[in-house]
Protein backbone atom coordinates (compact mmCIF):
# COMPACT_ATOMS: atom_id res chain seq x y z
CA UNK A 1 0.00 0.00 0.00
CA UNK A 2 1.24 3.06 -0.59
CA UNK A 3 0.79 6.24 0.97
CA UNK A 4 -2.09 8.18 -0.78
CA UNK A 5 -3.58 4.76 -0.31
CA UNK A 6 -3.49 4.77 3.36
CA UNK A 7 -4.42 8.27 3.68
CA UNK A 8 -7.56 7.72 1.70
CA UNK A 9 -9.76 5.97 4.39
CA UNK A 10 -8.81 8.47 7.06
CA UNK A 11 -9.45 11.94 5.13
CA UNK A 12 -12.59 10.47 4.09
CA UNK A 13 -13.71 10.10 7.83
CA UNK A 14 -12.47 13.11 8.75
CA UNK A 15 -15.01 14.82 5.68
CA UNK A 16 -18.00 12.42 7.12
CA UNK A 17 -17.47 14.00 10.51
CA UNK A 18 -17.58 17.69 9.96
CA UNK A 19 -21.04 19.15 10.96
CA UNK A 20 -23.31 19.86 8.44
CA UNK A 21 -22.85 24.05 7.29
CA UNK A 22 -25.24 26.28 7.99
CA UNK A 23 -26.51 29.04 5.46
CA UNK A 24 -24.50 31.66 5.37
CA UNK A 25 -27.63 34.48 5.96
CA UNK A 26 -28.74 32.76 8.82
CA UNK A 27 -25.22 33.48 10.31
CA UNK A 28 -25.04 36.90 9.00
CA UNK A 29 -28.65 37.39 10.54
CA UNK A 30 -27.64 36.86 13.60
CA UNK A 31 -24.26 38.54 13.80
CA UNK A 32 -26.14 41.62 12.97
CA UNK A 33 -29.52 40.85 15.39
CA UNK A 34 -26.77 40.37 18.05
CA UNK A 35 -24.44 43.54 16.93
CA UNK A 36 -27.81 45.74 17.28
CA UNK A 37 -28.26 43.87 20.38
CA UNK A 38 -25.41 44.82 22.22
CA UNK A 39 -25.22 48.78 20.36
CA UNK A 40 -28.39 49.11 22.13
CA UNK A 41 -27.05 48.00 25.46
CA UNK A 42 -24.11 49.85 25.37
CA UNK A 43 -26.21 53.28 24.26
CA UNK A 44 -28.07 52.59 27.48
CA UNK A 45 -25.28 52.24 29.57
CA UNK A 46 -23.86 55.42 28.75
CA UNK A 47 -27.10 57.45 28.79
CA UNK A 48 -27.04 56.11 32.96
CA UNK A 49 -23.38 57.03 33.54
CA UNK A 50 -24.28 60.46 31.65
CA UNK A 51 -27.23 61.01 33.77
CA UNK A 52 -26.35 59.96 36.85
CA UNK A 53 -22.63 61.93 36.57
CA UNK A 54 -24.51 64.88 36.23
CA UNK A 55 -21.89 66.52 34.23
CA UNK A 56 -23.66 69.05 32.41
CA UNK A 57 -25.38 70.26 35.55
CA UNK A 58 -21.67 71.75 36.92
CA UNK A 59 -22.24 74.83 38.67
CA UNK A 60 -20.23 78.18 37.58
CA UNK A 61 -18.19 78.46 41.23
CA UNK A 62 -17.55 74.35 40.85
CA UNK A 63 -14.25 72.81 40.24
CA UNK A 64 -13.64 73.61 36.11
CA UNK A 65 -10.62 70.85 36.27
CA UNK A 66 -12.89 68.16 35.34
CA UNK A 67 -14.74 69.39 32.40
CA UNK A 68 -11.31 70.29 31.06
CA UNK A 69 -9.89 66.86 30.99
CA UNK A 70 -13.39 65.35 29.68
CA UNK A 71 -12.89 68.02 26.61
CA UNK A 72 -9.21 67.32 26.41
CA UNK A 73 -9.62 63.58 26.36
CA UNK A 74 -12.82 64.27 23.71
CA UNK A 75 -10.10 65.95 21.59
CA UNK A 76 -7.90 63.66 21.55
CA UNK A 77 -10.04 60.96 20.73
CA UNK A 78 -10.89 63.72 17.79
CA UNK A 79 -7.54 63.96 16.95
CA UNK A 80 -6.87 60.48 16.74
CA UNK A 81 -10.19 59.83 14.86
CA UNK A 82 -8.93 62.11 11.86
CA UNK A 83 -5.33 60.67 11.99
CA UNK A 84 -6.69 57.29 10.96
CA UNK A 85 -9.17 58.76 8.76
CA UNK A 86 -6.47 60.42 6.60
CA UNK A 87 -4.28 57.90 6.83
CA UNK A 88 -7.09 55.05 5.83
CA UNK A 89 -7.53 57.82 2.50
CA UNK A 90 -3.98 58.11 1.21
CA UNK A 91 -1.87 56.16 -1.22
CA UNK A 92 -1.32 51.99 -0.50
CA UNK A 93 2.37 51.37 -0.67
CA UNK A 94 3.73 48.49 -2.50
CA UNK A 95 2.64 44.55 -1.28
Amino acid sequence: MTKHESAAPRCCALESAASPERPVALVELITTLLLALSTVVAATAVSIGIARAEMFGLRADGDPSSLAIGLLIGLLLLAIGGLTAIMADGPKGKA
